[in-house]
């Protein structure tokens, strides 16, 4: 598959808006990708306190782009006292449609996303939001997916979050189909896990 590139760089997000204004916002991006862009691994804002966000897998949001479920989570994670956001996901191949992932998970890029994922997190307590809704039963590894990452959260007691309470089916609600209305709930990721 050949190696994987990871960019940091700063990157304006409020352009449209410069000549009425004599500044512009600019933002420094976190952006950890295979060099064909068919995976991504992290995508998110540098900052001292972020929403870190578990996903199923990424569609097509890059820097400077946001695809609707990053936008809501850049939201949720302003109107809950964080500085910037961060997107992982489960599964780092890019897919529009859940049921375009591989139909057999490559360990390749399993084990490149749990390596990004360890790196990001690099011992700091994070707060978790678990955000990957139905779409989870999309592949039956994706499960093994959740319990590889749970278990690099452990050790330094990162914190797991859902926005609202979860579904009728014990999963989190996914960002794109929740209201900003709905305060971040406290989510037993553990218990989850066993009832998987």
């Amino acid at each position: 598959m050949g190696s994987f590139d990871a960019c940091r760089g700063e990157v304006s997000d409020d352009r449209h808006d410069a000549k009425r204004r004599k500044s512009v916002i600019v933002t420094e991006w976190i952006y950890a990708h295979t060099p064909d862009n068919s995976a991504r691994f992290v995508l998110g804002t540098v900052g001292d306190n972020p929403l870190v966000c578990v996903g199923v897998n990424p569609s097509t949001a890059a820097p400077g782009s946001l695809d609707r479920t990053v936008s809501k989570l850049q939201r949720f994670a302003m109107l809950n006292g964080h500085d910037s956001w961060v997107m992982l996901n489960l599964y780092p191949q890019r897919a529009t449609k859940p049921q375009d992932m591989h139909a057999t998970y490559s360990p390749e890029l399993k084990d490149e996303n749990e390596r990004q994922i360890a790196e990001f997190i690099g011992g700091r307590r994070l707060e978790l939001l678990a955000a990957w809704g139905e779409t989870i039963r999309a592949r039956s590894y994706l499960s093994g997916m959740l319990r590889g990452i749970v278990s690099l959260t452990e050790a330094t007691s990162c914190g797991w979050r859902s926005i609202g309470a979860p579904l009728k089916t014990g999963h989190p609600r996914h960002p794109s189909r929740a209201s900003y209305a709905w305060p971040l709930h406290p989510f037993d990721v553990q218990s989850y896990l066993r009832g998987l």
